[in-house]
């Protein structure tokens, strides 16, 4: 059975059976303590922790998900991936522990014949935990499991939590007997003979301090019980498929296949090679996963992961003997398969190839310079007499190069040395454990939302947003915090924040900054807005400062939004969505949102690309949006299904959280998106949009940034007001400007040529003494020289060619000559064809004189150049060649 249609299978059974689908949620999820979605049940966390009210009483989803804390282990064991697929099964407070048992037994039991997964009964196990006499019950009147298949475990292996104090729950795990050959009969725990695929956690229990997996304190039960299960999608796979592992399942093997065909090497052969194919089957799925949900490689975060993951691909790959690019080859092979489950896979495929060839170009420029790096830590462990690389040598190749452990061994080896890999572990553990400190910081820094839970809950509805149609409101005030906590009155001079039950001004949201302005009250105190946010879904908090009277709860209210800033921050938000379609126009589909943000005047907008926006077409974009400008086009907002919207073709943002009912603006026919924001009326009213540029803010991301309106208009006046000048100055016409600005630094350029010649052939004076100067030592006609200070690495390296050439080609020469340019030392060495032959390579004799400067240096064997950081020790680095010449002839 085919990993899609075993998910086909799951989603109709229990939307079947009451349940809700629920599409999966993006892997960048809107969970502060999570890089990404790391089980099936994180969307739905909200719902068990009671922050917010489930719309569902039944759900069920199949659940993206990345884990990351082992991605080094990946490929050695053949159960673990980074990415995985969670199918889950939930009740809020409907069915509980026979209604899940019942469900679960069902599905897996029932023939494929009748849609249903066809294990045989006579192979399954139930794990329960072991004081759970209920769930014991169940199992033999629901499944009719008899006592020798139903397993007690403890508190560690099936009582379920979330780490912190919160909801939790004992579990019962489905497991199937895989056959002797996996392992002993009833070893529960060692081996892959018992292996559960479906874990049923019935969370029952309020947990008031949770120490350990299996040591907290239950402070009694929950008001409502809940379900929560989870399924492994690979796991049922490979069971279901008939192979040994997830990595041998129809999704991913065939990139095991395409990595056979380009490295001619084959799966199953050896333990190490398996690995390594795992490895590379394994990151290119999940690397077209993070990118395809929007992830871009970068050097902290989620961006640093999904860079992790594609270079070990390619290090992986290399290590099988491919040295060639082999992303091409192989994330197409992943998308093919992946794309029956996730179709918009092939939508943005374009984007996400781009964006992951470019960091194997990027990570394969990489390894070329840390190979350069590597050499020169080997040079200088074996000149000091050392078999071994130190350990935090090896470890900031790795950290701080990118350099993988795997390659440092092998090449180190190749150069005869040993790595001390203990002394690298020891860093990366010590480095592991500073980032799992920080992890549990944060999974501890859960925001209390319960102040805002308890003012929604008073309220029993949404905070109603006005907005849209109106810029003062008529409300009462529902709530006031101070400091945390609910009180009854606030007083002038207190920061307070302020619930109304309904309002106009706008929440923080979509990269649109909050409203500002005042809220006064019927007894005549007046409120300061400075700041309005959603703490929690359908709760709009106003942060603010009494100014006057006292603020006092349940009085009446009037709430204004300051018109002149909203109009402005909303011009602002128009103006980003016409540049976003007018890049898109001109760059092509793959250049889609990545952020932005929309202030009075003002907007930044980042966008996926991997190179550089030409100015060309920066003229145009701004062209084009300021032409639809003139068009005046009305800017309109629908609220409609989600289906419907992406019928009309509708924008959605990648890791945006969308309900069913969502709001769609449209400037004319021209741009359609799915925004929540406010914006002008007409795009008329914007007046000019002027484009500051575009840059890069990481790797595959760039921004452009824009004025709006009077402040475009401002800037505008400024720059006429610098080209005044120049006129004036240059004595030109505006028009002539360009051109005459371009003759003088044409001018100037050809100064400096001039200028360059002049000195090179002042150094190059000096080749006709310095080939008088020649010594022998040991047949070799030796020149060495110190330029002094200011002579450029280009002059000294004319004048050792120059040198080299007049000393002929009868006998072996060797050239060797130091300068300080900019403060910094820098050595060249150059031999001839004789010399060559004799042995004498450039790069070995530069190496030598690099160290003494403290650096390190290199080339080809013919000519090599090293500086360092010690022009003191210049003398000392010529001398050290001429001894080392000395040594070969001895």
């Amino acid at each position: 059975m085919e990993t899609a249609e075993i998910r086909r299978r799951w989603l109709s059974f229990f939307e079947s059976r009451g349940h809700t689908v629920v599409p999966s949620a993006p892997l960048v999820h809107d969970d502060p303590n999570l890089l990404f979605v790391n089980a099936g049940m994180v969307p739905f966390k909200p719902y068990f922790l009671g922050q917010e009210t489930p719309p569902y009483a039944r759900a069920t989803s199949v659940q993206k998900c990345v884990r990351t804390l082992d991605i080094e282990e990946v490929g050695k064991t053949t159960r673990h991936g980074t990415f995985f697929q969670m199918n889950g099964n939930f009740s809020f407070g409907d069915y509980f522990k026979e209604g899940a048992v019942a469900l679960a037994w069902e599905l897996v039991t029932t023939p494929q014949s009748q849609g249903g997964y066809g294990f045989d009964e006579k192979d399954l196990y139930a794990s329960v935990y072991h004081e759970d006499d209920e769930a014991i019950a169940i199992w033999k009147r629901v499944a009719g499991l008899p006592d020798d298949r139903i397993v007690r475990l403890g508190k560690k292996d099936n009582y379920w939590n979330m780490g912190v104090a919160g909801p939790g729950g004992p579990c019962s795990e489905i497991l199937i007997d895989r056959g002797p050959e996996f392992g002993a009969d009833r070893d529960w725990e060692a081996g892959d003979r018992y292996l559960e695929f479906w874990n049923l956690v019935f969370m029952q229990d309020d947990l008031s301090a949770v120490r350990a997996k299996d040591d907290f304190d239950i402070a009694g039960p929950l008001p409502k019980r809940n379900i929560d299960t989870g399924m492994g999608l690979e796991r049922v796979a490979y069971l279901l498929q008939g192979v040994d592992n997830l990595y041998e399942i129809d999704e991913v093997f065939p990139v095991i296949a395409a990595a056979e065909e380009l490295s001619g090497r084959r799966y199953g052969a050896n333990l190490e090679d398996d690995v390594r194919f795992r490895v590379v089957a394994d990151h290119v799925r999940s690397a077209l996963m993070l990118i395809g949900d929007g992830v871009t490689p970068g050097n902290e975060g989620r961006g640093y992961v999904l860079r992790r993951l594609i270079r070990r691909a390619v290090r992986s790959m290399r290590l099988l003997g491919v040295d060639a690019p082999t992303l091409e080859h192989l994330l197409p092979v992943s998308k093919d398969q992946m794309r029956a489950s996730y179709p918009e896979l092939e939508r943005g495929f374009g984007r996400i190839s781009q964006v992951a060839y470019a960091e194997e170009d990027a990570f394969r420029r990489t390894l070329t310079a840390g190979t350069t790096i590597l050499d020169v830590a080997v040079t200088k462990a074996k000149s000091s007499g050392s078999a071994t690389l130190s350990g935090s040598e090896a470890f900031q190749l790795h950290d701080t190069y990118g350099f993988p452990i795997d390659l440092t061994l092998e090449m180190a080896a190749e150069q005869g040395l040993n790595v001390d890999e203990a002394g690298f572990r020891r860093l990366m553990a010590e480095q592991r454990d500073r980032a799992k400190a920080d992890a549990r910081s944060k999974k501890m820094a859960h925001g209390d939302v319960s102040v805002y839970r308890q003012v929604a809950d008073s309220l029993g509805r949404d905070v109603e947003f006005t907005g849209y149609d109106e810029v003062v409101s008529d409300s009462r005030v529902r709530g006031l915090i101070r400091g945390g906590e609910l009180v009854s009155t606030a007083h002038a001079g207190e920061e307070i924040e302020v619930v109304l039950d309904r309002t106009p001004l706008y929440a923080e949201s979509g990269g649109q900054l909050a409203d500002r302005g005042r809220i006064r009250l019927a007894n005549g105190a007046l409120i300061e807005v400075r700041d309005v946010q959603k703490p929690i879904n359908g709760l709009i908090v106003h942060r603010a400062t009494v100014l006057e009277g006292e603020a006092v709860t349940g009085d009446d209210a009037e709430a204004v939004v300051d018109v002149v800033r909203r109009r402005s921050v909303s011009r602002a938000h128009t103006a980003t969505h016409m540049v976003h379609q007018a890049l898109r126009e001109e760059l092509g589909e793959t250049a889609t949102q990545a952020g932005s943000e929309n202030s009075p005047g003002r907007l930044r907008f980042d966008f996926k690309a991997q190179s550089p926006v030409p100015l060309e077409a920066m003229a145009d974009i701004e062209a084009k949006v300021n032409s639809v400008l003139l068009d005046d086009l009305a800017v309109t907002a629908d609220v409609m299904s989600l289906d419907e919207a992406r019928r009309m073709g509708a924008l959605a943002l990648f890791g945006e959280k969308y309900g069913e009912r969502v709001r769609v603006v449209s400037i004319g026919d021209w741009s359609i998106e799915l925004c929540g924001g406010t914006h002008a009326l007409r795009v008329g009213q914007l007046g000019v949009v002027k484009l500051l540029g575009e840059a890069s803010i990481g790797s595959g991301v760039r921004r452009v940034e824009a004025l709006v309106g009077s402040d475009a208009y401002t800037h505008l006046a400024r720059e006429a007001a610098i080209v005044g000048q120049l006129t004036d100055q240059l004595k030109v016409r505006t028009e002539e400007l360009p051109q005459r600005i371009a003759s003088i630094l044409s001018k100037l350029k050809e100064a400096e040529k001039e200028i360059a010649a002049v000195k090179q052939a002042q150094v190059l004076g000096a080749a006709p003494g310095l080939v008088a100067t020649a010594r022998d030592i040991a047949g070799v006609t030796f020149v060495s020289h110190d330029a002094g200070d200011g002579v450029t690495a280009d002059d000294l390296r004319a004048l050792v060619l120059e040198v080299r050439r007049r000393l002929g080609t009868d006998r072996p020469s060797l050239v060797s000559m130091a300068a300080v340019s900019n403060g910094r030392p820098i050595v060249i060495v150059a031999t001839n064809d004789r010399a060559r032959e004799a042995g004498l390579k450039a790069g070995l004799f530069v190496r030598t004189a690099a160290q003494v400067l403290g650096g390190g240096g290199g080339g080809k064997d013919d000519i090599a150049q090293g500086g360092g950081t010690d022009a003191s020790m210049v003398s000392a680095a010529l001398g050290a060649v001429e001894q080392q010449l000395h040594q070969r002839g001895a």
